[in-house]
């Protein structure tokens, strides 16, 4: 695992944005795996700034969230799908029909995870995916238990998780307590991986991430087993190291 640090969270989004945009120019038409949270916004706009004044181009790029809040439709305000519109898809030229996400409203939560999993693979699967981490380890909606699923599926937040989701919605009663997720078998079938943290508030969750042990209670670790990832973190988040 590679590790950089940078010395404040604006330098975190441009080198984060920067590796994003290389892959873009590297392979026009590669799949992208992205998360939504507050950690990836700075990456976003770096982003949508190279498009609109360096002409970078996602006209041929397909994205794959990693989750998406269960019962919540996409035009819902808090939904994720709302999140990428509003802070990233409506500001670039990426077409419609190569955005890609769980429905968080589907009837049968197994087909659809077997339709998300089987259009990664039809796809190609994802050249580079950019995850953030959660304050318990948790990666997507992956939370720390005795054990962990391979692929997309219906998960249960934990009641930390509800928590810090909280500042997305006017009341903790409203935040969802499911999610459909990718799990972390898809996750590590990706090419690459960036992993992202800001602030001490992730300090001890990067701690935990450099011991050399793997364990489904503390999800991150599982990104100690693929050839290559990359940890892009602050100095705030690298406290403990």
């Amino acid at each position: 695992m590679r590790l950089i640090i940078t010395d404040n969270y604006k330098k975190l989004s441009r080198r984060t944005a920067r590796h994003v945009a290389g892959q873009i120019e590297l392979k026009p038409d590669c799949n992208l795996g992205l998360p939504t949270g507050s950690t990836p916004l700075g990456m976003y706009d770096v982003l949508v700034k190279l498009h609109q004044e360096e002409g970078l181009s996602l006209a041929e790029v397909s994205t794959f969230n990693l989750d998406e809040y269960r019962g919540l439709d996409r035009n819902h305000p808090r939904s994720f799908y709302n999140y990428m519109a509003e802070n990233f898809f409506q500001h670039v030229d990426i077409k419609e029909e190569n955005i890609n996400f769980l429905d968080g409203t589907a009837g049968d939560i197994e087909q659809e995870c077997q339709r998300f999993e089987n259009k990664i693979a039809t796809s190609g699967g994802i050249d580079l995916m950019v995850l953030g981490i959660g304050r318990n380890g948790h990666i997507g909606f992956n939370e720390p238990g005795k054990e962990l699923k391979s692929n997309s599926h219906l998960a249960e937040l934990a009641e930390e998780t509800i928590k810090a989701n909280q500042r997305f919605f006017q009341e903790e009663e409203e935040v969802p307590a499911q999610a459909l997720t990718m799990g972390m078998g898809t996750i590590l079938k990706s090419d690459r991986i960036l992993l992202l943290a800001s602030g001490r508030s992730k300090a001890w969750a990067v701690k935990e991430l450099m011991k050399n042990r793997i364990t489904p209670e503390f999800p991150a670790s599982f990104l100690r087993v693929h050839p290559w990832v990359t940890l892009i973190i602050d100095q705030e988040a690298a406290d403990k190291i």
